[in-house]
């Protein structure tokens, strides 16, 4: 970080000890976090449960294409929300500005703030996105046929993969930007580029952060730059409406100054 956007951090945290109403977790919200982080995660044990019994050698190669099918999925994913809400919309929107993307604005401040949050309050909402894919799944497992499984099981393969990259989105982010006192096991995950390495995803948080919006393994960031593919959607969507790419986020960073 340098020493302009450290002082511009400081400026926030400084803002937020002035107004802590800007940093309060409703106990509604705390409660619907912990519930989607527990249905969750407990979906995913029972779906893998299912997907271990239902195993066939034969489906291995359509199993592996579908786990990286997935977690690409997964990947641009992220990288499409993360480029929608840094480049478009405006913090003063109602309801969806300040719930949506103002967090991505104080992002770019303070990147760190992200590390401050427990898993809980980190995980929750991407919990929530996949609960209703996973009860879905664990419910055809009970009550399909063996040899109707047999025949969607590349599909699971696939929709599982992508639920398990798309819930941990927040957490591979968050420890992207953790320097300190991460798992051995991450830090493996992180140098092999299986997960978002961190600094890869520095690339990012150069002003105007406007390229490397994936931020679950990162491996689309390279391939969708040469491709202009994020450019390209900006001067399209510009055409079409007139609205400048990040002007949202440049005035929200000058505010703070």
């Amino acid at each position: 970080m340098d020493l302009n956007t450290r002082r511009i951090a400081e400026a926030w945290r400084a803002e937020v000890w002035r107004h802590p109403a800007v940093n309060v977790i409703s106990a509604g919200k705390r409660c619907q976090e912990w519930i989607s982080v527990i249905l969750c995660f407990s979906l995913m044990a029972f779906n893998l449960i299912y997907l271990l019994a239902n195993f066939h050698q034969g489906h291995t190669w359509s199993i592996l294409l579908g786990i990286v099918a997935g977690i690409l999925t997964a990947d641009f994913a992220s990288g499409f929300v993360h480029w929608g809400a840094d480049t478009w919309g405006s913090v003063d929107l109602p309801i969806f500005g300040k719930a949506f993307i103002r967090p991505f604005r104080e992002h770019h401040i303070d990147p760190t703030a992200i590390t401050r949050h427990d898993f809980i309050e980190t995980n929750g909402d991407n919990c929530m996105l996949t609960i209703v894919p996973l009860a879905n799944m664990a419910y055809n497992f009970l009550t399909l046929s063996p040899a109707e499984i047999y025949h969607i099981y590349p599909l699971y393969c696939y929709l599982y993969a992508l639920a398990i990259f798309v819930t941990l989105t927040n957490q591979i982010h968050k420890w992207s930007h953790t320097y300190f006192g991460l798992p051995r096991w991450v830090v493996f995950l992180q140098n092999c580029h299986i997960i978002l390495p961190r600094k890869h995803h520095r690339i990012h948080h150069v002003s105007p952060h406007e390229t490397y919006f994936c931020i679950t393994t990162g491996w689309l960031n390279y391939p969708l730059e040469k491709l202009g593919f994020w450019r390209y959607l900006e001067d399209l969507i510009q055409g079409v409406t007139g609205e400048k790419p990040r002007s949202d986020d440049l005035k929200w960073a000058q505010k703070v100054k």
